[in-house]
């Protein structure tokens, strides 16, 4: 058996003080909380000074709204509730997941990553795995808690050390989690908070869930193939094949009651996009705008029902699945599947009320613009070229993840100011949301503050007794740095190339547009 333990060296110690000063931050619900505070306190603070600016757009006089006045008191009570129904993450993250836990429960997810894996030659195993984590993040985070431990158990099969799988399979699930050839729940909540951050600026602007989509399909192969390189380069020499002893533990193939459900799902699948197809193809289809030459507008309906699609193609399919496979007898099973993925909500649920707080208030004070013409004037004197300009955006969102795993809570605290900023420089709320994904995914996978970081460390153990963060970190840290260059480097292509992220969305915004 390999000897994992890593030597007492920088890493360690780079580690303990990521670990204590992670520690050291409350609970991102109670950072909200206290972010709201410090807002009402700043709002009064800059409307004694007279602090305020002239609107980029009309040019009329910004000032601050000072919220510690009877007026702002009744503002905020009277709002508490709205802020929080209203908030434009919650509802399509609650529908998303309620369509994703009916193919949840079902089984077809499991089934499906199962199916992709078993099937693997050996040569391609590392990358199909990779491939798996990757689009397993269209589901939520399943590829946690079901692709990390099934690609342990793969390996150990094939004859290789486990903790290459799971290494593989965690790179491809976290530090990709921003690649994909589909939409995902995580697509609609970066979004929401892109446009709630961009209207700060431009009051009618709306930010797609395909926003990112162009580039998240062009970095799922960048990120397949670097994930395979450092497994194999790197990775495999610190576990090589045979230095496991066990080969006792294998994975079920698919039942012939499996098998059916993924026919009955494979045909709903079919149904389901014929359907599409009809809808969206034809100049006359139901979601499509009859009589628009412009394609982007002509398919506005079907843009802006993408989550509604979620809901409906996880619940279709998941259903198709369910009956055929006998995991679905009626309809109280598919809303025990439905009620499951709510009940995975709770801490969402308070976080969001928080964080909606935060950001009506925020917005509200115009404090957030202030601070986006302010910063943009600064970046403006710096005169930073355009790509190191992102580029820098990218290292500092990997080095917050470091100390703030949840990507959301994140994006929530920096959209207001980076979006905005961003905006007045001539950058898209696309594009900034691109650079912030690249570097929160880059370092999922070595920050201690990651909420699922633990549980990989539990999986590392069942193999590795001894295995803990060091060990985590020790392995994945190839990964993060290769990630790091190729997706920079992706990315900075793709900004000097001005090719849009998505569907209509572009690198650039004009101010004045």
């Amino acid at each position: 058996m390999t000897d994992t333990a890593l030597p007492r060296s920088a890493v360690d110690r780079f580690l303990s003080v990521v670990e204590r000063a992670g520690n050291l931050l409350p609970h991102p619900a109670t950072l909200f909380f206290l972010l709201t505070v410090v807002v009402v306190v700043m709002s009064a603070i800059a409307a004694q000074f007279d602090i305020g600016v002239a609107h980029p757009k009309t040019g009329e006089a910004v000032n601050p709204v000072n919220l510690l006045t009877a007026e702002g008191l009744q503002r905020i009570m009277g709002s508490l509730v709205t802020n929080f129904t209203s908030f434009a993450p919650l509802g399509t993250v609650l529908v998303a997941l309620i369509g994703i836990g009916v193919a949840e429960h079902s089984g077809l997810i499991g089934a499906c990553l199962r199916i992709v894996v078993l099937n693997a030659p050996r040569f391609l195993l590392t990358p199909i795995v990779v491939f798996a984590g990757v689009m397993s993040n269209m589901a939520s985070e399943i590829g946690y808690v079901l692709l990390v431990p099934l690609a342990g158990l793969l390996y150990v099969a094939a004859g290789r050390h486990p903790i290459l799988g799971i290494a593989a399979a965690f790179a491809g699930v976290s530090g990709g989690y921003s690649a994909n050839l589909l939409l995902g729940t995580i697509d609609p909540l970066l979004s929401g908070l892109s446009q709630e951050a961009a209207r700060i600026v431009d009051p009618t602007y709306h930010v797609s869930p395909a926003a990112n989509l162009f580039f998240m399909q062009a970095s799922t192969p960048i990120i397949t193939l670097l994930g395979w390189f450092v497994t194999e380069k790197i990775v495999a020499r610190r576990f090589p094949d045979g230095a496991y002893g066990k080969g006792d533990e294998r994975i079920e193939p698919l039942s012939r009651a499996e098998k059916r459900g993924l026919s009955f799902a494979a045909i709903a699948t079919v149904f389901l996009t014929a359907l599409l197809l009809m809808a969206t193809v034809p100049a006359d289809g139901a979601l499509r705008v009859a009589g628009e030459p412009d394609l982007l507008k002509a398919l506005a309906p079907f843009l802006h029902g993408i989550v509604a699609l979620i809901f409906i193609a996880g619940a279709l399919v998941g259903i198709a699945y369910g009956v055929g496979a006998g995991t679905i007898k009626n309809d109280v099973d598919v809303i025990k599947g439905m009620s499951k993925s709510m009940e995975t909500l709770a801490s969402y649920m308070v976080l969001v009320f928080f964080a909606a707080q935060f950001v009506a208030l925020f917005n509200w004070t115009q404090l957030g613009l202030i601070l986006a013409v302010e910063g943009a004037e600064f970046l403006k004197a710096m005169d930073l070229p355009k790509i190191p300009l992102l580029l820098g955006f990218i290292l500092l969102t990997a080095t917050v993840n470091l100390a703030m795993g949840s990507a959301s809570a994140k994006w929530a605290l920096m959209a207001p100011v980076f979006v905005p900023m961003f905006m007045l420089l001539g950058y898209s709320p696309e594009v900034t949301q691109t650079a912030y994904r690249v570097g929160d995914s880059v370092t999922n996978i070595i920050s201690p503050m990651m909420s699922y970081f633990a549980l990989i460390i539990a999986f590392l153990q069942r193999y590795e007794p001894k295995a803990g963060i060091g060990t985590v970190v020790a392995t994945m840290i190839p990964y993060s740095i290769t990630f790091l260059i190729g997706w920079s480097a992706l990315f900075a292509l793709w900004i000097a190339m001005g090719w849009p992220l998505g569907q209509g969305a572009m690198t650039t915004y004009s101010p004045t547009g």
